[in-house]
C-alpha cells in the first residue's frame, strides 16, 4: 500500500491526532501566510495535507464553477475534472454545505471512482462569508481512514486555507 512520502504507516491514537492536526495548521498557516494568490496557496496547502497525513492517495480542491465542481490544486494521480454540485461526494458536500465523511466509497450511493484504489474519503466544503467556494478533497486507500477526529482537524484546515484566498478572490 502506498503511503506516499509521509513517513506515518499508521495513525496515532486520538489525543495525538489532534496535535498532529494542530502542528500541521500551524504550518498551512506559515506557508499561506503573506502570499494573495489564491492559486500558489491552494497548491501549497494541497502539498501540506498530502505529505503531512498518512495514507493518503489524494489529496486537493475543487473550486465551483456555476453549477459543478472544476479541478484545481492536487496531489495525487490525475484527477476527474468536473462534478456536478449534488453529485458524488465532493458534490454531496458542496451542496449541503457541510463535510462528509465516507467510510466506505463503495457503499456511498453514486460514488465517483476517480482513482480504483481510493475506499475511504472525506470532503470539506470552502466557504466565505456564506458563499460556497469549492471543496476539500481527502481520499484514501484504507477503509475507515477518516474518523471525527480527521473531519474536525480538515475543518479547521479550511478556516486558515479559507482566510488566506484573498478578500475578492472567487478563487
Amino acid at each position: 500500500m502506498d503511503e506516499h512520502a509521509s513517513g506515518f504507516s499508521t495513525w496515532p491514537e486520538d489525543g495525538d491526532k489532534q496535535v498532529l492536526y494542530g502542528d500541521l495548521a500551524s504550518q498551512v498557516e506559515g506557508l499561506l501566510s503573506g502570499e494573495t494568490d489564491p492559486v500558489a496557496n491552494l497548491a501549497n496547502a494541497a502539498a501540506a495535507i498530502y505529505h503531512s497525513l498518512p495514507n493518503l492517495n489524494w489529496a486537493g480542491f475543487y473550486l465551483l464553477r456555476g453549477t459543478e465542481l472544476v479541478l484545481g490544486p492536487f496531489q495525487g494521480k490525475p484527477a476527474c475534472v468536473r462534478i456536478p454540485v449534488g453529485k458524488g461526494v465532493c458534490g454531496t458536500a458542496a451542496e449541503q454545505r457541510r463535510s462528509v465523511v465516507v467510510l466506505d466509497v463503495h457503499a456511498f450511493p453514486g460514488h465517483i471512482a476517480c482513482d480504483s484504489a481510493s475506499e475511504s474519503e472525506l470532503v470539506v466544503p470552502l466557504i466565505r462569508d456564506g458563499t460556497l467556494l469549492g471543496v476539500l478533497d481527502l481520499d484514501s486507500p484504507r477503509a475507515a481512514r477518516f474518523d471525527v477526529h480527521d473531519q474536525a482537524g480538515c475543518e479547521a484546515l479550511v478556516a486558515i486555507i479559507v482566510r488566506h484566498l484573498g478578500p475578492a478572490s472567487p478563487v
